[in-house]
């Protein structure tokens, strides 16, 4: 990035399937009235805990298809969003404290990991026209054989909590920094993640790159929809909507 740029904020929505098509329109919704139209991503599930399939959801598939051509990126978002593993030590840890059973690829062994991306590239690539804007793992979580399977698979970008960076035998960051995200499925998670993002909105300021992620769940909670808004316009005052392929300029 030159510094003639102005600092960018990239929004997404999450756990884009079928299953959650009116929670997304009122994430859309907010996301449009304070970033302007198409000035987010989606994360494209292609069949959420094996539950909503794309393939078996035509107006839903024509709905993406349509966001898709109005400028919104596209990532692939997993495939089931189920974490099915056993997991021990670290990955343990992870998956007990850092989601609810959504972190799919964290136990993936290399080749389970290779077919899900791949298989995921090429669904939803059918259904928007266009090739994918990359692939972030659910609940921003990869084990060992997600990250070899996806320097393997030709995403353009990958995200975690922390960073976006470019797929391949370097993972070089393009973007650092805490990804901002609310956590609806308990009292103590959601008010753990309201004061959280209060405090980022004046410390992150500084960064080039803010990033803000939002949930399906999230507007089931007036608390964390008013928060999100607080946030879009704080982040808005300083940083530009913008779009993660910018980072590859």
């Amino acid at each position: 990035m030159t510094a003639s740029r102005p600092p960018r904020l990239l929004a997404s929505i999450h756990d884009v399937a079928p299953c959650f098509e009116g929670q997304v329109d009122r994430l859309v919704d907010g996301m449009e009235a304070r970033l302007g139209p198409a000035r987010h991503a989606m994360l494209v599930v292609p069949d959420h805990w094996a539950r909503a399939p794309l393939t078996g959801a035509a107006a839903f598939r024509t709905r993406l298809r349509g966001w898709s051509d109005s400028g919104v990126e596209m990532f692939v978002h997993g495939w089931y969003h189920r974490d099915d593993a056993r997991h021990d030590g670290t990955a343990g840890f992870k998956a007990r404290h850092m989601t609810a059973g959504e972190g799919e690829f964290l136990g993936l062994s290399h080749a389970e990991a290779l077919r899900r991306m791949r298989d995921g590239k090429a669904l939803i690539e059918d259904v928007i026209g266009r090739p994918a804007a990359g692939f972030i793992a659910p609940a921003w979580l990869y084990g060992p054989g997600a990250m070899q399977a996806l320097a393997e698979c030709g995403f353009p970008l990958a995200e975690d909590h922390f960073r976006v960076w470019k797929p391949g035998h370097e993972n070089r960051p393009l973007a650092r920094g805490p990804v901002v995200t609310w956590a609806s499925r308990s009292t103590m998670r959601t008010a753990s993640s309201l004061a959280f993002a209060a405090v980022a909105r004046p410390l992150l300021q500084p960064l080039r790159t803010l990033r803000l992620a939002v949930h399906p769940g999230d507007v089931t909670k007036p608390s964390i929809v008013a928060s999100i808004d607080a946030t879009l316009r704080a982040f808005t005052r300083r940083h530009v909507p913008g779009r993660y392929a910018d980072l590859l300029k």
